[in-house]
């Protein structure tokens, strides 16, 4: 089954006098994972519910292959719609749950009422045509077993899969979930996140998703929308979300440990922090002073006297697969500065390993972002070695 491509221009949503969506323009293409990535109110579930038709525009056309879909009612814009609190029928059984889209689709409502299969052959073949699509269904999302119960007597991962199978049994073309796995424990999360990777996978249907856990966006999306106060910020690759955002706020939000900030001066291509010099010398980058963020990763212990910047440790972290270096930055202007190492390279450490210690590091190469006061991104590239030389005596005069 193919997804369809969706064209959301010029998009906004106002309830009253607060607009919650502002000239959302958005391309989904056909078949992809896109995620709707951002906080709490940022616009991300009103987006889903104007797609899918729960609410009427403020302005703008969503276009699915082509055509404009904001006339439709919801059930003729083949969309399905997986909710947080997964919306199942408490009376029905699991298998009942399932069926109800199919029977809503095939039968009229006289063909639904009890009884009515021992009076139509007809209406016999449909029930057992949906059984059989109910079963086949529920074997790959673990249900079998769980056919013949209600939603009470199941956990809440099994309700999710519950609402998810469901919402599939409509084989719709897009396919929108909002928020499905915040109401579970951290495994069963990881669990169904691979379920629903391999659904979509399985299926080629268009999936939109929408969460504010930036872990799931990078893990499952082929590419993450950033919403924040109405806007997308971004829409991109996790990979370039991650590692090349367009905003600080993005780089800000993404990230499972907080990005590094410093206030820095660019003076012919030439970095300093606080006053203090470093190794990172520039090229293309106005005169001026812009705001210097690098991942917790990227910042690496030097012990061959090239440092950046040497800062006290204030606290160290153990969590497993890594170990988090919290370190002082009130010399290079910073709070808090962050490192991220393997517990191999920590356990190398000649210095740093205790509070009260200094640490000596370094921004990795490629690694330091720039943003101007919009706090848009500028682009910079590292001068050529024989220019370094010219820069630094030039710096010093």
């Amino acid at each position: 089954m193919a997804g369809h491509s969706i064209d959301i221009r010029d998009l906004e949503k106002r309830f009253d006098r607060t607009q919650v969506l502002k000239r959302i323009n958005l391309h989904i293409r056909e078949g992809e994972f896109l995620t709707l990535l951002g906080p709490s109110g940022c616009g991300k579930s009103t987006l889903l519910r104007l797609l899918v038709g729960f609410e009427p525009c403020t302005a703008g056309r969503i276009l699915m292959d082509g055509r404009d879909i904001l006339p439709l009612p919801p059930k003729a814009r083949d969309i399905a719609m997986v909710f947080q609190s997964y919306a199942l029928y408490p009376h029905m059984t699991v298998r009942s749950n399932l069926a109800v889209p199919l029977e809503m689709s095939r039968l009229t409502f006289l063909q639904r009422l009890p009884g009515a299969s021992l009076l139509s052959p007809r209406v016999r073949c449909i029930r057992k045509d949906i059984a059989g699509r109910v079963a086949d269904m529920a074997e790959p999302l673990g249900l079998t077993a769980l056919l013949d119960r209600k939603p009470a007597q199941l956990s809440g991962g099994q309700r999710q899969r519950v609402a998810v199978g469901r919402a599939m049994a409509r084989h719709p073309s897009v396919f929108l979930m909002d928020e499905p796995l915040s109401n579970l424990d951290a495994k069963l999360r990881q669990d169904l996140r691979a379920e629903i990777i391999d659904l979509h996978r399985r299926s080629g249907i268009t999936f939109v998703y929408v969460t504010h856990d930036q872990s799931e966006a990078l893990a499952m999306s082929d590419r993450v929308a950033v919403m924040e106060d109405g806007e997308i910020r971004q829409c991109a690759t996790p990979h370039e979300i991650y590692d090349r955002p367009d905003h600080l706020s993005v780089a800000r939000f993404v990230g499972a440990t907080a990005i590094n900030e410093m206030p820095a001066t660019v003076r012919l291509g030439a970095v300093s922090v606080n006053g203090v010099p470093l190794q990172l010398n520039l090229a293309g980058l106005p005169d001026g002073e812009y705001r210097l963020a690098v991942r917790p990763e990227r910042l690496h212990v030097v012990d061959d006297g090239r440092h950046d910047f040497s800062l006290p440790v204030d606290q160290i972290e153990f969590t497993g697969n890594e170990v988090g270096i919290r370190c002082n930055g009130a010399q290079i202007g910073a709070g808090t500065i962050r490192v991220q190492l393997r517990p191999e390279n920590f356990a190398r450490l000649r210095q740093g390993r205790a509070a009260g210690e200094r640490i000596p590091l370094g921004i990795a190469e490629g690694a330091a972002l720039f943003f101007d006061a919009s706090g848009r991104q500028v682009s910079a590239l590292p001068l050529p070695s024989r220019r370094v030389q010219e820069v630094r005596r030039e710096h010093a005069v």
